[in-house]
């Protein structure tokens, strides 16, 4: 599905594009029939990987082994309307306002690039936002890019287009990730939990 919308990178040649290599070196993807050949993970046009697996041993926090505050925030998250479209950091930031903790603005890349510090799953706690600073679906997500809230268990709600969706977490690090790699961290700083 992903080649049918031109998000995978694909040579040409046949060749695929490999992550783990740098930008202009491609290996060669070949069928069953001839061993020894490395598959190479399929990459968008935008040299991001096409799928963002969580690896088994790099699980993000479950929603049981949250706090009592970030429990809040995801009870909040639940109870809080949908803002209109393209204003998705806005409702992240009435979430976190109801929820006493002051006011954070900006849009979506700003979110990023001031509190989104880490790519590393075993670090995403409940209540934590989760960005990117751009992606291609819109002139407001190539601008202001997009975020939305980890709710645990793998799951991230986010108001997209007027309405609240909650998505598997790596369905929306894939959908949402093709132009620059997701990120999280907790919005201004305040840490809701272990």
């Amino acid at each position: 599905m992903l080649a049918e919308r031109g998000l995978l990178m694909q040579a040409p040649d046949g060749t695929r594009r490999n992550r783990n290599r740098s930008h202009q070196h491609f290996e060669h993807t070949r069928d069953a029939q001839q061993p020894n050949v490395i598959e190479a993970e399929p990459l968008t046009i935008y040299h991001q990987p096409a799928w963002r697996a969580i690896d088994p041993e790099r699980k993000p926090q479950a929603l049981m082994d949250a706090s009592a505050r970030q429990r809040d925030l995801v009870a909040l998250a639940h109870a809080t309307p949908a803002a209109e479209a393209d204003q998705c950091a806005a409702w992240v930031e009435r979430v976190f306002l109801r929820m006493g903790l002051g006011v954070v603005t900006g849009d979506a890349s700003a979110l990023y690039h001031a509190w989104c510090q880490s790519s590393d799953t075993r670090c995403l706690r409940v209540g934590m936002i989760v960005a990117v600073p751009a992606h291609p679906y819109g002139a407001g997500g190539r601008s202001w890019g997009h975020v939305g809230l980890y709710l645990g268990d793998s799951r991230v709600r986010h108001c997209t287009d007027g309405r609240l969706v909650d998505a598997p977490f790596e369905l929306w690090a894939s959908v949402y990730g093709v132009m620059a790699e997701p990120r999280w961290g907790w919005l201004g700083g305040i840490a809701l939990g272990s």
